[in-house]
Parts: structure tokens; C-alpha cells; sequence
């Protein structure tokens, strides 16, 4: 299987302008929103319908919202409201991705130029590097990923 170039970024702690600077500068052609909400009025510059402007009309990226690779509402609860253990919410979210079939859901020439879209500031606990991860394990390592 061919490498699929995709990158991952997170809004928080970042400016709108070094934001889409990454984006445009890592050549993005579209983002892939895997936030389960992506409507929050916490999300700035961030949300669904002006982040989708933004990206069109500042990077001519594509824009789409991938709830299917998100993790569910309890488990988000747990893990940031209860302050819940980051490799106990990362087994569950793997396990989650596996009974979703997200492997077959999406192929890795669909995903090639696509950055995904979290509102973590690093990837280091965070729910779209472990989608990534996955992925490579299903697929081989057919994704080369860079965080943005």
C-alpha cells in the first residue's frame, strides 16, 4: 500500500493566524474535524460553519466532520470531567475504533492531504493521534503522519 501523507492539529493555544499559517503551510488540502462536537461556543475560530469558511476561503482546504472518529460522550466525561486515567480512556477508545470498523469506513488514499482536527493543543493525549495509530495498525503503516 502506498504512504498516505496526513498531519493532525489542535485549535487550542493557538492563534487563528499561526492556525491556518500551519495548515497552509503543510499543504492541507482538507481537514477532517474529529471533535464529536464541533459546535462549541468555546471553539472560536474553530467552529463547524466558520471554521469551514476559513479553510475555504483563506486555504482553499475542504472541510468535513467525522464524528465516527470520535470517542462517545460518556467517555469524554470520564476522562476530562472525573480527571480519568489517560491509558484506561485510550484502551476504551481503541476498543471503540475496533467495534466501529473505522479501518474499513475510510481508505488511506481518501485520508492522503487531510490533516485531522482536535481541540488538544499536542498530540501527545489526545484522541486524534491514536486514530492515526490505529490506522497504521490496520493498515499497514500506510500513513505517514506529521503533527502539526
Amino acid at each position: 500500500m502506498p504512504d498516505a501523507a496526513v498531519a493532525t492539529i489542535g485549535f487550542t493555544q493557538s492563534t487563528a493566524e499561526r492556525f491556518f499559517e500551519r495548515l497552509i503551510g503543510a499543504g492541507v488540502r482538507k481537514v477532517v474535524d474529529v471533535r464529536l462536537r464541533n459546535t462549541s461556543q468555546l471553539a472560536g475560530f474553530a467552529k463547524a460553519d466558520d471554521l469551514a469558511w476559513f479553510l475555504r476561503r483563506l486555504g482553499n482546504i475542504d472541510y468535513a466532520h467525522e464524528p465516527l472518529l470520535a470517542p462517545t460522550e460518556t467517555m469524554l466525561k470520564a476522562y476530562r470531567k472525573v480527571k480519568g486515567d489517560w491509558d484506561d480512556y485510550a484502551q476504551q477508545f481503541r476498543a471503540l475504533m475496533a467495534e466501529r470498523h473505522i479501518e474499513r469506513q475510510f481508505r488511506p488514499e481518501a485520508l492522503a492531504g487531510s490533516c485531522l482536527l482536535c481541540s488538544e493543543a499536542t498530540p501527545h493525549h489526545c484522541h486524534r493521534r491514536l486514530v492515526c495509530e490505529y490506522l497504521n495498525e490496520k493498515w499497514d503503516g500506510a500513513l505517514t503522519v506529521r503533527h502539526l
